[in-house]
């Protein structure tokens, strides 16, 4: 059976919209990004004590589950030329938070990728001291019984098929989130010039996969970047990844990031409305996005949960 659930600040910032959609839904879990509280706002491993504390009570008072923490640890928005300390101290915040609501799967990447000021990738990727991190990273959480899944996202471990593969080889048992958007607007490093495979990317990362998220988009080439799509819609290969992971027996969580309203790292399409219009956009979109993922699960052959 697959369980459905989601990147639920895409429905919106106010945790309590984020559990109305997913109850909307009939989903009984979100996958935990960034909530809001009473005006406070930030990853759900970072906000002070006292909004963690009753985060864990509304979730508590509505049946909801946090399938995932969809954590900072390492992401795009951290160099590794940063002190490590910075991410000890996110481990060291978020492991007790992943304890106290049961949560065992913790979404983590492998630093930006280093730059010139023309935006050309480095040569040099410092790749030495990713993987020592890497391994240290994905230590600290396994000895706590929790599990790392590394994000084909904008770090070194997504830079290509190849990366995936050298992850795997250096980081022994690492465990991977496979997100079929990414690889749209991702440039492929193995080929110059071209963007990534879906299809290529998720039969690399497919022998280690324990979780999946659902983003579709088409390429476009003025913004190097995707117009984000709702499922299957996209150059993703959505419908042919979903009936693969189907026929091949998956049985853990799907989760919606749909960036079709909004772009936790970009411009989004709901961007120029109003702040009411916005916010009722993020809301629908999201909605129609899981229901329509849903629909396309079932087509496939998908046992949902």
């Amino acid at each position: 059976m697959i369980k459905l659930t989601g990147i639920a600040d895409e429905a919106g910032a106010s945790l309590d919209v984020q559990i109305k959609a997913h109850q909307e839904l009939g989903w009984d879990s979100i996958e935990s990004r960034v909530i809001e509280i009473d005006g406070v706002k930030g990853n759900l491993h970072e906000v002070p004590e006292a909004t963690f504390e009753k985060a864990c009570e509304i979730l508590a008072a509505a049946n909801m589950k946090v399938s995932g923490f969809g954590s900072i640890i390492a992401n795009w928005a951290h160099k590794i030329e940063d002190d490590f300390s910075i991410t000890e101290g996110e481990i060291a915040r978020a492991i007790p938070r992943m304890q106290k609501l049961g949560t065992k799967l913790i979404r983590v990447m492998s630093y930006a990728v280093r730059k010139d000021e023309a935006g050309k990738d480095l040569d040099d990727q410092l790749a030495d001291e990713r993987i020592k991190r890497m391994r240290e990273i994905n230590k600290r959480f396994n000895d706590a019984g929790l599990t790392v899944v590394h994000e084909n996202c904008m770090n070194w471990g997504g830079m290509s098929v190849s990366y995936v593969n050298r992850m795997n080889e250096a980081v022994p048992g690492i465990k991977w989130v496979f997100d079929t958007g990414n690889p749209v607007f991702i440039d492929d490093r193995d080929r110059p010039g071209q963007k990534q495979d879906a299809w290529e990317m998720y039969q690399a990362i497919k022998p280690h996969m324990v979780h999946i998220h659902v983003k579709d988009g088409r390429r476009n080439k003025e913004k190097n970047d995707a117009d984000y799509t709702f499922p299957g819609e996209g150059d993703a290969q959505v419908e042919k990844i979903l009936s693969d992971v189907v026929t091949s027996g998956y049985k853990g969580y799907i989760s919606i990031e749909p960036h079709v309203a909004v772009v936790f790292h970009g411009a989004g399409a709901a961007d120029d409305l109003s702040p009411e219009a916005k916010a009722k956009e993020q809301y629908d979109s999201y909605v129609k996005y899981g229901r329509q993922l849903e629909t396309l699960l079932k087509k496939v052959g998908a046992q949902l949960a």
